[in-house]
């Protein structure tokens, strides 16, 4: 009996949506689950997705963009982060080239223009 608390489940690789993994910089935040999308049974905040927080308290929940705070976007969320359970830990792309032809289409339209002129160090490129 696992009494830890800890399960195992099994996944392919993750969904890549950088041009080039080698030229980016991302660090480890919380993810909230309060808004997501369901997809399998599962509640999932998906790769590409514009993220609001605060880099110096990353374990505090960052929260994915809402109309109004386009300007208050920390990074792009590097892939996808089941959220079923709760809060999960996710990684931040903070620097780097994102191929928006990597990204759905729904997680697309939330980088708008004020996304990306809030964080410049991140290109987002049609590869």
């Amino acid at each position: 009996m696992n009494k830890s608390g800890i399960k195992k489940e099994t996944f392919g690789a993750p969904k890549q949506i950088l041009l080039n993994p080698d030229l980016q910089f991302s660090v480890g935040i919380v993810v909230s689950n309060a808004k997501f999308v369901e997809e399998g049974g599962k509640k999932l905040v998906k790769a590409g997705t514009p993220m609001v927080g605060n880099l110096d308290a990353r374990t505090t929940a960052f929260t994915v963009v809402g109309s109004s705070d386009a300007n208050k976007v920390q990074g792009i969320l590097l892939h996808d982060v089941d959220v079923t359970d709760g809060n999960a830990n996710g990684t931040l792309l903070i620097m780097g080239f994102v191929n928006t032809n990597r990204i759905d289409a729904t997680t697309k339209a939330l980088i708008v223009e004020g996304v990306k002129t809030t964080i410049p160090m991140v290109k987002f490129i049609a590869g």
